[in-house]
């Protein structure tokens, strides 16, 4: 199954479930705290009107009846103000008709009774509720019954209203909401600098392995904490398998060349020296044997090096050492080559590849060549990750449908000239294993122009 990165990084997800978490939390927290400031103001509001009932008994306590004539002069004029929300109510409960005493405030309303709502008493005996009072606000209610003996059975009820209570609770969950929403920028800001710096050793292992993909260091070095070092190691395991792997490839492929190479040169010796046709075939079919088996062999060992780790290689020096190479052999011809590379351009890729492609290229171009062969760079899109190098000769060049011809195996338009007909398709094959292409276009110069596309680092 091929690799495919997960839409979200690894410090996404984490920072976004430590977001998640951090804010059910805090909502979580300010629900919990909210409700119990609730109860804790609801209390507080509650004892303030109880204070009034107490007074209120006390006053119905009383034994003398002048005295209990002056029920309700609890000492808070808001009692007398009419419909000013505060107000209280004595009913008997043991007469014929029910006897209402309330204060000024109500007008001659009436308060509900709690007695008669499925409402019980607290562990004081008192009921508490909100109601709609006489002009539609909502009030906080306390009402007890008594028994004062002969005088009969009453329930004292007071009521204010809730407005104040809910001013306050609302007050409280505003400070409370700025507060955590402070809090969670605050906890994400940490979380933020939590995963930067949990995740900063991630972030030093790819940059390590990067380096050594690019061929900058060998293996993975640095230090990493206890998570990650097992990792490390693996990964340090896992290189050297690879070098060792490829080191052991190019030694059998070595044996294997040596070992046919010696059948086919005494192939080739003793059908020099013998008389009739078949000398002439054995020698024909033995140095194709032998190209190949060359070809064939290139061919593994590409195949082997293409997995490489590290491999990295200067292009300039290779190439300047190719074209005196070939400039020598062609000296008595009398050609010129030259290049325009830039030093510091490179090849993500092994050295014997690139010389391998370059060398059949600047092969073809010295062999065709009237007096002129140039290597140039063709700039590449910025952060393509490519290079291309222009291989061009000023020789009778390739007609437009002939073009394609030449890149298949073998294929040969001149069999007048030494060679396989096996450089350009072993090119190509190189090319395609290294993730580049190879194509051959007509020349400034008037010749043929091969198009080498390679990765680059």
């Amino acid at each position: 199954m091929p690799f495919r990165p997960h839409r979200y990084s690894l410090g996404a997800r984490l920072f976004v479930s430590a977001a998640v978490c951090c804010a059910l939390v805090l909502v979580l927290a300010g629900a919990g705290l909210t409700t119990f400031y609730r109860r804790s103001a609801e209390r507080g509001f509650d004892e303030r009107l109880s204070v009034y009932i107490k007074e209120l008994i006390a006053d119905l306590a009383a034994p003398p009846e002048t005295e209990r004539q002056a029920i309700g002069d609890l000492g808070e004029p808001r009692f007398d103000l009419p419909l000013s929300g505060w107000y209280w109510q004595i009913i008997r409960l043991d007469g014929e008709r029910p006897t209402i005493r309330a204060s000024r405030s109500l007008v001659g309303g009436q308060l509900p009774k709690l007695l008669d709502q499925p409402i019980l008493p607290n562990a004081r005996g008192i009921r508490e509720s909100y109601i709609s009072g006489p002009d539609d606000r909502s009030l906080r209610i306390l009402e007890r019954e008594i028994d004062v003996g002969e005088d009969g059975r009453f329930t004292v009820a007071v009521a204010a209203p809730s407005d104040e209570l809910d001013a306050d609770i609302r007050e409280f969950r505003f400070a409370l909401t700025m507060t955590f929403v402070l809090l969670g920028l605050a906890l994400v800001a940490s979380t933020i600098v939590q995963v930067r710096f949990g995740l900063r050793p991630l972030a030093r292992l790819r940059s390590a392995v990067g380096m050594v993909r690019t061929g900058e260091t060998p293996r993975i070095v640095g230090q990493y904490p206890p998570d990650l070092a097992p990792l490390a190691g693996e990964l340090n395991l896992l290189i050297d398998a690879n070098h060792e792997i490829l080191d052991r490839a190019r030694t059998q492929v070595g044996n294997l060349a040596h070992a046919l190479k010696t059948p086919l040169s005494v192939m080739l010796n003793e059908a020099e020296i013998g008389d009739g046709n078949l000398p002439q075939t054995v020698k024909a079919q033995a140095a194709v044997m032998r190209d190949q088996v060359q070809y064939y062999l290139d061919r593994a060992r590409a195949a082997a090096l293409s997995g490489a780790l590290g491999g990295v290689t200067e292009v300039v020096p290779s190439l300047e050492a190719l074209i005196r190479t070939f400039a020598k052999i062609s000296q008595g011809r009398g050609i010129a080559g030259s290049h325009s590379v830039s030093t510091g351009v490179r090849f993500r890729g092994d050295r014997q590849d690139f010389e391998e492609m370059l060398g059949n290229l600047l092969d073809n171009a010295f062999k065709w060549a009237e007096s002129t062969v140039a290597v140039s760079l063709d700039p590449a899109p910025a952060g393509s990750g490519r290079i291309v190098l222009l291989i061009d000769d000023d020789g009778p060049g390739l007609p437009d449908d002939a073009r394609a011809d030449m890149l298949k195996r073998g294929r040969r338009l001149d069999e007048g000239t030494p060679g396989s007909g096996l450089g350009l398709s072993i090119v190509v094959d190189l090319a395609k294993l290294h993730g580049g292409a190879l194509s051959l276009e007509r020349s400034p110069l008037g010749g043929l122009r091969a198009r080498l596309t390679l990765p680059s680092v």
